[in-house]
Order: structure tokens, then C-alpha cells, then sequence
């Protein structure tokens, strides 16, 4: 069987790479957060980690596949782009304005500046836990705010409820689901995921609100 490529990366034929990953990236990925996390530290700006590398930090076996995921504030990005590329990180620039795109070693980057359209802030980079990863203490974004991003990104063309579940299990314990619920009352996926997570035993069943009561009478 032929090796696993990247997209990007040359197919045999000289043409491009079919777009597959491999079972498992993850200590790639985690190289790759290592170095983008020590140059982010010594820029002195505030950051953390979200996405799934946010998920294994916290002890969620996850596997890392697709890229790194960094959230911080707009008003930084300049300074860490140059200091990225100074350490020889290739920087992509996305059509988006609310993130960077780089790369290193083949793995991909991601700088985001909006976590599901709702601006990076001090306040929620400073409610991050720092803890290790792969030996590298690195702040990792709360596990409230964790859940409540994710959340809120679903939508009808992007809900992968699978991917989330192993997450809300892991953090259930650590995760102040009041203020989740809160926070996504107007996503109709993020609602109807939590009633999931009661009905599977994760979490306590809700109770009915007066309007599911008289949509269940009418």
C-alpha cells in the first residue's frame, strides 16, 4: 500500500495528492505545537490552545489528524507572524480575516483570532489552564469555553456529534454546562446536542421548558 499523503504534497505521478490523512498525526502535531507554543511564549502575547490538541491536553483520546490550533487576540497577530517567520515557519494567508495560516514540517497551523464568530479576548485567554503537553507546559483554553466553542461552530453542514462526545465525557466534570447552555441557547445543534448528552446519561436530563411542554401537547 502506498504511503499516506498530505494535501499539498506531490502524488507519484508529478500530479496533486488525493486529499488523505493518516489514521494518526498526532506526534507530528504535537512537535509542531511545541515549537509554534514556544515562540508564542517568548512573544510575550496571550494565547491558547483550542481544538483537539485543547481535547488531548486535558486527557481525551483523541487522535490529531488535521492541524494545531492557537487562539489569540487580533491586535497580536502581527507581532507573532514575524516571529513565526523568523523561526523559518511558512506563513499561508487565508482568504479569512479571523485567522493566520502556517505551516511547518509539513504539518499545518492555525492562528485564530475568533473562536466560532465571537472575538479572542484577554478575559477568555486568561481563564486558560496551563498544563503539559508532550513534556511543554502551554495554556490551554478553559474547558467551559472549550465546549462552548465547539458548540456553537455546528451547524447544518458541519455537526459531528462522534467527535464530541469522547470531549463532552472527558471535561464533564470540569465544564460548567450552565453557562454552556447559556452561551448556545440560539444554536439549534448545540441544544439539541446537550438534550442528547442527558438522554445518553452524560449529563442530567434537562427539564422541559414551558415551550417544549406545549410544542409536546400541541
Amino acid at each position: 500500500m502506498p504511503p499516506a499523503t498530505r494535501p499539498g504534497d506531490d502524488a507519484a505521478g508529478g500530479g496533486p495528492a488525493p486529499d488523505v490523512l493518516p489514521p494518526d498525526h498526532t506526534q507530528a502535531i504535537l512537535e509542531v505545537t511545541k515549537e509554534v507554543g514556544a515562540v508564542l511564549k517568548r512573544s510575550g502575547c496571550p494565547f491558547a490552545l483550542v481544538g483537539s490538541v485543547a481535547a488531548y491536553a486535558y486527557g481525551i483520546p483523541v487522535r490529531l489528524q488535521h492541524d494545531t490550533d492557537f487562539a489569540l487576540r487580533a491586535e497580536d497577530a502581527e507581532t507573532v507572524v514575524g516571529l513565526l517567520r523568523e523561526r523559518g515557519i511558512r506563513i499561508v494567508d487565508p482568504p479569512e480575516d479571523w485567522l493566520v495560516k502556517a505551516r511547518s514540517g509539513g504539518e499545518h497551523i492555525d492562528l485564530i483570532f475568533a473562536l466560532a464568530d465571537r472575538p479572542v479576548t484577554e478575559e477568555l485567554l486568561d481563564r486558560a489552564w496551563t498544563l503539559p503537553v508532550d513534556s511543554v507546559h502551554l495554556p490551554v483554553i478553559d474547558p467551559t469555553d472549550l465546549m462552548t466553542s465547539r458548540l456553537a461552530a455546528l451547524s447544518e453542514h458541519h455537526c459531528d456529534y462522534g467527535a464530541l462526545l469522547p470531549v463532552a465525557r472527558g471535561l464533564r466534570e470540569r465544564v460548567d454546562w450552565d453557562r454552556v447552555r447559556e452561551e448556545t441557547r440560539d444554536h439549534p445543534m448545540a441544544v439539541a446536542f446537550l438534550y442528547l448528552l442527558g438522554l445518553l446519561g452524560v449529563l442530567p436530563p434537562t427539564t422541559p421548558t414551558e415551550a417544549e411542554e406545549a410544542a409536546g401537547h400541541a
